[in-house]
């Protein structure tokens, strides 16, 4: 299978677990995905869905308790722990809810440190066409405190674009930014897949957010039920309220999932 063929990230009968025996709650239950590569996903699904869980078992930031991940044709379970952070420096960009940004780094000291961290220095050229698309030319010298928050998590964005990573995975990257500066986050995301052939995965419970992507998976209750390609937000909204029907006519099944967003691994941003 070539390449452009291949998925960016998959997985196969992908499950996982908190907690033994009778306190054990499913989180995801036999997740069978693929991401195209190049293309803008949007993960959407209820609260407990397993929705985060799903992009953190995709990212390798969390460990599944059955099934496979595999990033091109990687195989995650199979790396040791320095491989694996190694293979998450440079393969996997992230921009989470929390912007993650050090405080005593300046935003370019932000945006070079995984590379820093990796041992490896950026192509110059890429560097300056990032932060050029991104508008941060006048802010390279500020502290996060000194940013706004659209301009902190553009500054996070930079960061994860930098390395030109397999896939950016995206937690709720507009959860803390108003409606003007959420759009123009979802636009600079939809422009990296669109200019530069970046693949992008990401987590939202916006149905606007979601219409930016290229496709809408759906999950509930840890199992994928909808895959919606092309979406408007009304066809989100619309898939969302089937899902929330369905699940009130079924009734509980079981446990709550652990609740996901802003949630503990959302504040795991990896730069070591």
């Amino acid at each position: 299978m070539s390449n452009q063929a291949s998925p960016a990230v998959s997985t196969l009968h992908l499950t996982k677990s908190y907690g033994r025996e009778q306190a054990s709650v499913t989180a995801l239950a036999g997740i069978d995905v693929g991401f195209v590569r190049g293309a803008f996903t949007a993960i959407m699904g209820p609260s407990g869905s397993g929705k985060s869980t799903l992009m953190h078992c995709l990212a390798g930031l969390d460990t599944p308790s059955s099934g496979q991940v595999w990033l091109g044709d990687t195989e995650l379970s199979a790396l040791g722990d320095g491989d694996l952070t190694r293979l998450r420096r440079m393969r996997i960009g992230f921009v989470f809810q929390a912007y993650n940004l050090l405080p005593v780094l300046d935003a370019l000291a932000n945006i070079l440190l995984p590379m820093q961290l990796a041992g490896t220095k950026p192509d110059a050229e890429w560097l300056d066409a990032v932060i050029s698309r991104l508008g941060l030319a006048d802010r390279l010298t500020h502290r996060p405190h000194e940013l706004s928050g659209g301009q902190q998590q553009r500054v996070a964005i930079a960061r994860a674009l930098l390395p030109r990573p397999d896939v950016v995975f995206a937690d709720e990257p507009t959860g803390n930014l108003d409606s003007r500066s959420g759009a123009q986050v979802l636009a600079l995301l939809r422009s990296s897949v669109r200019e530069t052939g970046q693949t992008v995965v990401m987590v939202t419970h916006d149905p606007i957010a979601a219409s930016y992507a290229d496709r809408v998976v759906l999950l509930a209750d840890g199992r994928m039920v909808g895959d919606l390609p092309n979406p408007t937000a009304d066809d989100v909204i619309d898939a969302l309220r089937r899902l929330e029907l369905s699940s009130a006519m079924s009734g509980p099944s079981g446990p709550a999932a652990p609740r996901e967003e802003g949630g503990r691994e959302s504040a795991r941003m990896e730069v070591g």
